[in-house]
């Protein structure tokens, strides 16, 4: 089974930086799109971003500009740069990927634990 882990959440000025990191480690398994989700208390999970397995990004409008989704695919691993963070992207971060285990012919959504994000003002 593939498992995700998630790195690089913390406490944050307004206006600061983070870089949020998901790797997935397992066997025999490819992966197709990869992206991460956000929750803030009492509201419901959204999508930040996304990256396609060819590399085609998209972005919930509030992020653009200032968030950057990447991949390295030797590594497995997913990144978030998040520039010019405010108190409303305050969240616990989730990371999502789509894998397809061999033998297999649909995707599988794996998701990661979920890393917090606070932006103080």
């Amino acid at each position: 089974q593939v498992q995700l882990v998630e790195s690089g959440g913390g406490l944050v000025q307004a206006g600061g930086s983070l870089r949020l990191s998901c790797a997935a480690s397992g066997s025999s398994f490819s992966i197709n799109a990869m992206g991460w989700y956000r929750q803030a208390p009492g509201k419901r999970r959204e999508l930040v971003a996304g990256i396609g397995s060819g590399a085609v990004t998209n972005y919930r409008d509030s992020v653009k500009g200032r968030f950057t989704i990447s991949r390295d695919n030797a590594k497995n691993t997913a990144y978030l740069q998040m520039n010019s963070l405010k108190p409303e992207d305050t969240a616990v971060y989730y990371c999502n990927v789509q894998v397809l285990y061999s033998g297999r012919h649909y995707y599988d959504d794996i998701w990661g634990q979920g890393t917090q994000v606070t932006v103080s003002s």
